[in-house]
């Protein structure tokens, strides 16, 4: 029997560093090893993604090509344009494969597409080896360890974990990869269904992701942001691939102070060029570092450093075991997690703008982006938000750095977040996460649901009555406002006394600035203003926490049948839904607004409207009081 032949597919693992399913392959003593990526159509057309995350995945993708030719000259990442569960079967037949190794994902989607392969490939006599990567426990070992359950707080994740073992120690790149065999692509491509696409309003050229299965010249080449459909480049100035991740692993653990006493909740979100976090999340999305090198780097050091070291939940390694405590839920979860509906975890809270709903093989579930507009005033607040022109000033800078680079502070994502939901706009947390989906580079579906349930405290977190200030949290960080000046230049100029409430300011501090404060800069956009603020935060934070209130007290999750059928409704108008309760919440600077000890976990459920006619509800005519 001659030597294996092994296909090694990567996907979110795109390093050559702490690569256990690689060491597999390689373990097997292959007489050929082919480095591939398959462009899946879920992830092209499917998930929403702006040009700057497309931009870090080439990044990525072309830095380990690289890396793969500097061990072997005639290898390379080679990148094949067809769904994996078609594609995969053809090249076990024509390229004689006999072993087919990959790191296990954690998305939901690709581990019911993985089963797939995985039963494609037995069928066609391939032996699949599969090893997990991209977390420091394996997380369906964390959840079997505690009980089947999804874990909800650090604490639980590291109970859990203790049982699984102590995480392992990364192990070190390959010296030498094998040479790749005869590579014919001499069969028919099937073409994927485009529509719906997601990306389509950032899509202004020809898509040729899928004119060949070998690219363009046949040459298993990177692919470009034109020949995906992208005519404008991308902005942000953070760049992808292992060989930056590790240069700036170095450089972060070279500042031993800074890397053992780093405490999260104290980095300012207001910081800029250069931002006060590692930035390692996108690296750490794509696969180009190691978690538990990164784990362990921090860890030898805070051991090492000893008194006045920081400690998790706040350190380096507490930012980790945040990521994997949501990854272990996502796996107990399953699909439902990035949801309200149907996720017995989630608290249901009626919010405003509610997913509409599509039934599916396994279920009911939330339309990417697509939603019920129940009230015109809380659609034109989320829109408003989105632009970065809600009139404060500090929520619009962060906004307008998202867009802009793809990434904003943990600290900004949770005021923004919180903004939108229960702080403010009472709008519906899928919508932020939409957006977020749409616009980080390090976009994680398990973080970035399990972040927006924190945050608009319908899981993990359940102290609701504590909401960030949009003046005093920025306030606390960045009293002169250059991180506003920064992002919002209609405001460089104005006096620091009304950088943050510039609707304060006297007519005579607003000429000296050069800007008028007029309008919503939504529908018309003029030079020189700024707008003015969408509401009164002190009077809308009130009536958030007044129906937070109530819809706690009623309890309903996402599992509720109650939820499911509508009738919902019948208990919300039975307990007064516009009623606007007593409870006093806090507006401080936000230091206790999303407190991280997770000893408030709830669990969690929200709402969907059948009807898609836009209403003047209570929020439209509370508004209208407002401006009377």
């Amino acid at each position: 029997m001659g030597k294996p032949r092994v296909i090694y597919w990567f996907r979110t693992d795109l390093r050559l560093h702490d690569s256990p399913a690689l060491k597999a392959a390689l373990d097997l003593g292959p007489a050929v090893l082919w480095p591939i990526f398959t462009w899946d159509p879920h992830y092209v057309f499917r998930v929403k993604g702006g040009v700057n995350r497309w931009q870090y995945l080439l990044d990525c993708q072309t830095d380990l090509s690289e890396s793969i030719q500097k061990l072997n000259p005639k290898s390379k990442l080679f990148v094949l344009r067809e769904a994996p569960q078609t594609l995969l079967p053809k090249l076990f037949k024509a390229w004689n494969v006999t072993h087919l190794v990959f790191e296990k994902d954690t998305d939901a989607y690709a581990r019911e597409r993985d089963k797939v392969v995985v039963a494609l490939a037995e069928k066609a006599g391939v032996k699949v080896i599969t090893r997990y990567g991209r977390t420091l426990w394996d997380s369906d070992e964390v959840v079997a360890k505690h009980g089947g359950k999804p874990t909800m707080s650090t604490t639980q994740l590291q109970a859990a974990g203790h049982k699984v073992g102590e995480i392992p120690r990364p192990i070190l790149a390959p010296t030498y990869l094998p040479g790749p065999g005869e590579m014919p692509v001499e069969f028919e491509q099937e073409k994927p269904e485009t529509e719906p696409d997601l990306n389509a309003p950032h899509r202004g050229g020809s898509d040729k992701t899928y004119s060949s299965i070998a690219g363009p010249k046949g040459d298993f080449a990177i692919a470009t942001l034109e020949e995906l459909g992208f005519s404008e480049a991308a902005t942000t100035p953070h760049r992808g691939g292992e060989t930056t991740a590790l240069k700036m692993l170095e450089d972060i653990f070279s500042d031993e102070d800074y890397a053992a006493t780093f405490r999260k909740p104290k980095t300012s979100p207001a910081a800029f060029e250069p931002q006060s976090t590692t930035l390692m999340s996108p690296m750490l999305h794509f696969g180009a570092l190691s978690s538990r090198l990164f784990y362990w780097r921090a860890q030898d050091l805070v051991e090492k450093y000893g008194k006045g070291a920081s400690s998790p939940p706040e350190s380096l390694t507490g930012q980790l075991l945040f990521r994997d405590m949501y990854f272990a839920a996502q796996a107990a979860i399953g699909a439902p997690f990035v949801q309200t509906l149907n996720n017995a975890h989630c608290r249901f809270i009626p919010w405003h703008l509610p997913s509409k709903v599509e039934a599916t093989d396994v279920g009911n579930v939330a339309i990417s982006g697509e939603y019920h507009v129940d009230s015109p005033q809380a659609e034109m607040w989320f829109q408003r938000w989105k632009a970065g022109v809600t009139g404060f000033p500090f929520v619009d800078a962060l906004m307008r750095q998202l867009r802009t680079e793809g990434w904003i502070h943990h600290l900004g994502r949770h005021m923004v977040a919180c903004f939108l939901t229960r702080g403010g706009c009472y709008v519906h947390w899928e919508r932020g996460a939409d957006v977020f989906e749409e616009w980080l580079i390090d976009h994680e579906p398990a973080c970035n649901a399990g972040n927006w349930q924190w945050l608009s405290c319908t899981a993990f977190y359940s102290q609701y009555y504590r909401c960030y200030s949009p003046v005093a949290f920025g306030q606390k960080w960045d009293k002169k406002g250059e991180f506003i000046r920064r992002w919002v230049p209609e405001l460089k100029d104005l006096d620091e006394r009304f950088i943050y409430e510039p609707w304060k300011a006297s007519q005579a501090a607003l000429r000296k600035a050069g800007v008028k404060i007029e309008g919503d800069s939504l529908r018309e956009k003029k030079d020189g203003t700024y707008p003015l603020p969408m509401f009164d935060f002190g009077k809308r934070r009130s009536v958030c926490i007044a129906a937070m209130k109530r819809a706690y007290s009623i309890g309903l999750h996402g599992n509720d049948d109650r939820v499911k059928d509508g009738t919902w409704k019948e208990l919300f108008e039975k307990e007064g839904e516009t009623e606007m309760e007593g409870l006093e919440g806090s507006d401080d600077d936000g230091e206790h607004a999303d407190n991280a000890d997770h000893q408030g976990a709830g669990r969690g459920k929200h709402a969907r409207s059948q009807s898609t006619a836009a209403k003047e509800g209570p929020m439209d005519k509370f508004a209208k009081k407002l401006k009377a």
